[in-house]
């Protein structure tokens, strides 16, 4: 198993605070083990009702490693789950 697959979580979030854009990056459980790919839900949490979301991307595990990384340098922060059963389980 490679370094980057065995140190992923399940999933995570990040928040543009500027716009309160989210996404929410998270494992491909069918395909994880022979070939790991990972969805990003983009959209904005909106207060006490469902939030607004706008597009999903489906990449391999580099690709969105390297996104995750890129949006860190342009100042998105990490951020607990904004939306789901996740979030429900924060509050």
């Amino acid at each position: 198993m490679s370094r980057q697959k065995s140190q992923m979580k399940r999933e995570g979030w990040l928040m543009d605070r500027k716009t309160k854009l989210t996404k929410r990056f998270h494992r491909d459980e069918k395909s994880w083990e022979r070939d790991p790919f990972v969805f990003i839900d983009s959209g904005k949490p909106i207060p006490n009702k469902p939030a607004l979301l706008k597009r999903r991307d489906y990449l391999h595990l580099a690709d969105a490693t390297k996104e995750w990384e890129r949006l860190r340098t342009e100042g998105w922060t990490s951020v607990k789950p904004q939306w789901g059963i996740e979030a429900e389980a924060s509050l």
